[in-house]
């Protein structure tokens, strides 16, 4: 094996300077920056805005400095069946609500994840796992449907944004500092018993209760919501649960809907069903469960919900190839073959087994380009980080773009060939903690 040494970094030299377009391009990535010296212009004229095929939204949404985007996307996709049932043009539901929500059943989760394990070894890669992140902001679909399922949904105005709901660092931090205390008092516990064991865990939960409370208010227990719909009719509803109000004004059967990815790595064949240890918000919910299909069944079943009206759940690479303030994803978003002097050549496959790509993200699909034969050009995309950027907060996604860096959607079954649903009723395969698929949508 060689060193670098003299006479090779000559050759770099030698081989650098005699390429004339290394030092035109040098002058550009130094003033502006790879990325800026990269973009390409001409992949705006390919994205106009125009979709043959959308669905209701409302106005656009803003986590802020938050990493609420499941969230989100998850209540701007049920909103659109309240709108309807309500007869407004726009509605929002309380994120702040549901992320109190989260962040005390992830508590919960997370402590009884470390009474089942507390005979793992200290070191372990289980046990440095469940302590590198206990209670971060990020999620999957189906943890959301868990807490919709147990908790259901409120308007804003029943709970609205605090300082730290719409900036949750400070929060996270806290809570985390808490949560490896109590992860240590457990795992110190002289008590062997279960019950013991959780009566000690019980106790430390309230004082994560105590700390949300604070941080982003009471949760209410049934509320009053008053509106006029778009005739100007005065309408109240009185003294309603959130769980009631999620069922009458979303209507949700939610054991409908289903989680598809697409995970093209050797370990994980498709037409089979997935799940992932130790990843879940809801302790008694239905374990996380999604069904590997091809890319081109994650499209179909997309396409075919939004031809019906229904907005889609999904969850991608946001920050691969895109161009944040115009609102554009797109594999022509950069020219970096010409500044950096080469391609990049992993396929999606191998970006997810060698750690350069995993879902980060997660938005709505509210409508798809379509050609005269009905195959996708570009898709609609409704972001929730406000109206600043792309047009005026709705996304373009190119259909090449889709195939690469898209991951997950969550569709009702009955949008689904029916052939990969059968997956639900195999045996589920159980992917280790770390796994890339157990990653949470958190941007």
């Amino acid at each position: 094996m060689n060193n670098i040494d003299k006479s090779v970094l000559d050759s770099y030299k030698s081989r650098y300077l005699s390429d004339k377009t290394n030092l035109a391009v040098a002058g550009a990535i130094a003033k502006v920056g790879f990325q800026d010296a990269s973009v390409n212009n001409d992949i705006l004229r390919k994205h106009d805005f125009v979709f043959s095929n959308e669905t209701k939204r409302g106005l656009i949404t803003n986590q802020k400095a938050s990493g609420r985007c499941w969230m989100f996307s998850a209540l701007n996709t049920a909103r659109v069946d309240t709108m309807a049932a309500l007869n407004v043009d726009t509605f929002e539901f309380s994120q702040n609500y549901t992320l109190f929500w989260d962040k005390l059943e992830k508590s919960n989760y997370f402590l009884d994840s470390i009474i089942a394990t507390k005979d793992e070894e200290q070191g372990s890669r289980v046990i440095m796992h469940l302590l590198s992140d206990p209670v971060q902001d990020g999620g999957q679909w189906d943890m959301f449907s868990g807490i919709l399922k147990k908790y259901g949904a409120v308007p804003k105005s029943a709970m609205p944004e605090t300082f730290h709901s719409s900036n949750t660092r400070l929060l996270n931090n806290l809570l985390t500092k808490k949560l490896r205390e109590y992860a240590r008092d457990i795992r110190n516990s002289k008590e062997t018993s279960v019950d013991a064991l959780k009566a000690l865990k019980e106790d430390r939960l309230y004082r994560i209760y105590n700390i949300l409370t604070k941080a982003l208010g009471e949760v209410p227990e049934t509320f009053t919501y008053e509106y006029r719909d778009k005739d100007n009719n005065f309408h109240r509803i009185s003294n309603i649960t959130p769980v009631d109000f999620f069922n009458k004004y979303v209507g949700w059967d939610l054991d409908s809907k289903v989680s598809l990815i697409n995970a093209p790595t050797s370990d994980k064949p498709y037409g089979k069903s997935y799940t992932v240890k130790y990843l879940g918000t809801i302790k008694e919910a239905k374990p996380i469960q999604y069904i590997n299909v091809p890319i081109e069944a994650l499209k179909a079943a997309a396409i075919n919900a939004i031809k019906d009206g229904h907005p889609v759940w999904f969850g991608c690479d946001v920050g691969q190839f895109s161009l944040r303030d115009a609102g554009i994803m797109d594999l022509d978003a950069f020219n970096y073959d010409l500044t950096i002097g080469e391609d990049f050549s992993l396929n999606k496959a191998e970006r997810l087994d060698y750690g350069e790509s995993m879902l980060t993200h997660a938005m709505v699909f509210v409508g798809v380009d379509l050609d005269d034969d009905g195959n996708p050009i570009k898709w609609k995309v409704e972001n929730s980080w406000g109206d600043k950027s792309g047009d005026k907060g709705i996304f373009s996604m190119s259909d090449a773009w889709f195939d690469q860096y898209n991951y997950q959607i969550m569709v009702d079954k009955k949008y689904v060939d029916a052939k990969w649903l059968k997956a639900l009723d195999e045996p589920v395969v159980e992917l280790e903690p770390w796994d890339p698929m157990g990653a949470l949508a958190v941007y």
